[in-house]
């Protein structure tokens, strides 16, 4: 959730094609004056709506405050693919903080997917869901990485994947630029403005309010502790703090340990039928690359295709030259093709690339950092939080127990020392090291 002090309205949602194409939104009133709930999460992106719901599912009463509207930043703005794992797959982790550290976590790591199809069938959402995702491979190195991935995610008990050689793959995307591809029949895509727009439905079906237009400016701790904004405020026996990349200045010992990083997206013109060969099994794709591209098809048969990041999330004013010669590079056959919508979005990166979950105080509880994960990770953290707030803290501290780390060079250096580094892995992709 954005910090935007004393706006007349709130922000209007980025020039996208998920805002042109969107659900219709009741309108939802700033906070005015004093209320009391049981719960007052900040921000209604994914974290923020998947905790609520959970626990208006549950019988709490639950507040919602958001700077902006439902699903403003990147939960409404991603790629729309539903992956599973970590950013930091399971390897990582085992090796890292050890084998119980990562069988807690392997437990959960298919979960996030499986609670959006749940949400999606059992509130009727109308988010143009699609099964199936693939992960292609450029290079030799790639195609054993995938043989590597398919292992290690089968032992942790993850059975549909298939892995597809290059003429498979080509038949399947509609491209020959790949060498294999890895197919992970349990995933899929959607709308994911959609998705976030009808699980705030679901949750003020149950009694839930989301205030819209309502930036917070601070949070009283105590018990209860007081959340105000410009005018009002939520006395809550619990908060959560779900701004994710757009926590600006609420809470500094957060944002110090996070870096917002930017990615683009561009939408085609529909393109009907002219062009049958392009992922014709409908399935989301993304590369393996370190800085990776990713694609799909929209509802209405445009390819929406994604990828670079900006570090410390700059808004490019041009985003169409920056996705389409990545577009190019995988169909040239669309190079005639119109751009109809381009835009930007922030997802938050930790420098473990793991998420940051955890206590600010004794009821005051955030997660943070999904570092590119976010679509399942942050359906997952929703119910991790509900079970924490309901007194069930195992699967929450699996994840408050990883360490947190400070970005080195503080504030000012943390995006040219990150830059330099995804250049190395950028360059050793591209001279396939």
């Amino acid at each position: 959730m954005s910090q935007f002090v004393h706006a007349a309205a709130p922000p209007a949602h980025a020039p996208s094609y998920y805002a042109a194409s969107g659900l219709a939104q009741p309108q939802r009133a700033p906070l005015r004056g004093s209320v009391e709930a049981d719960v007052v999460i900040i921000g209604a992106g994914y974290t923020g709506l998947s905790s609520a719901l959970h626990l208006a599912e549950a019988g709490f009463k639950v507040v919602v405050l958001e700077a902006a509207k439902v699903g403003w930043g990147a939960s409404g703005r991603n790629g729309g693919q539903l992956v599973h794992s970590y950013s930091r797959d399971m390897d990582v982790i085992e090796a890292r903080y050890g084998a119980t550290t990562a069988q807690a976590l392997g437990s959960m790591a298919f979960e996030g997917a499986k609670i959006i199809r749940e949400r999606i069938a059992k509130y009727q959402i109308d988010c143009h869901f699609k099964p199936g995702g693939m992960f292609a491979a450029i290079t030799v190195k790639q195609v054993k990485q995938l043989e590597h991935h398919k292992q290690l995610w089968e032992r942790y008990g993850h059975q549909q994947l298939s892995l597809l050689d290059a003429t498979e793959s080509e038949a399947a995307i509609g491209t020959g630029r790949y060498r294999a591809t890895l197919l992970d029949h349990s995933a899929g895509h959607m709308h994911p403005l959609r998705l976030a727009q009808g699980e705030a439905a679901a949750f003020e079906s149950l009694g839930g309010v989301v205030h819209e237009g309502s930036p917070v400016l601070r949070i009283e701790r105590g018990d209860p502790a007081v959340v105000h904004t410009a005018q009002g405020q939520v006395k809550a026996r619990f908060v959560i703090v779900a701004c994710n990349a757009y926590i600006g200045g609420l809470e500094p010992q957060l944002a110090s340990r996070s870096m917002p990083c930017g990615t683009q997206v561009i939408a085609t013109e529909p393109l009907g039928d002219r062009f049958p060969e392009i992922l014709p099994t409908d399935y989301c794709v993304e590369d393996s690359n370190f800085l990776l591209d990713y694609f799909r098809l929209s509802g209405d048969r445009r390819l929406l295709y994604g990828g670079g990041v900006i570090y410390g999330a700059r808004d490019p004013q041009h985003v169409e030259s920056i996705i389409r010669p990545k577009l190019l590079k995988t169909f040239p056959q669309l190079k005639d093709v119109r751009i109809d919508y381009g835009w930007t979005g922030n997802f938050l990166l930790t420098l473990s690339r793991l998420p940051e979950v955890g206590r600010l105080s004794s009821n005051i509880y955030y997660s943070q950092g999904c570092s590119g994960h976010g679509v399942t990770f942050t359906h997952l953290i929703g119910r991790v939080l509900s079970e924490v707030i309901q007194g069930q803290a195992n699967r929450f501290d699996a994840f408050a127990k990883l360490p947190h780390y400070p970005f080195p060079g503080g504030r000012w250096f943390r995006v040219p020392l990150t830059a330099l580094g995804a250049w190395y892995y950028d360059l050793r992709d591209k001279l396939q090291i």
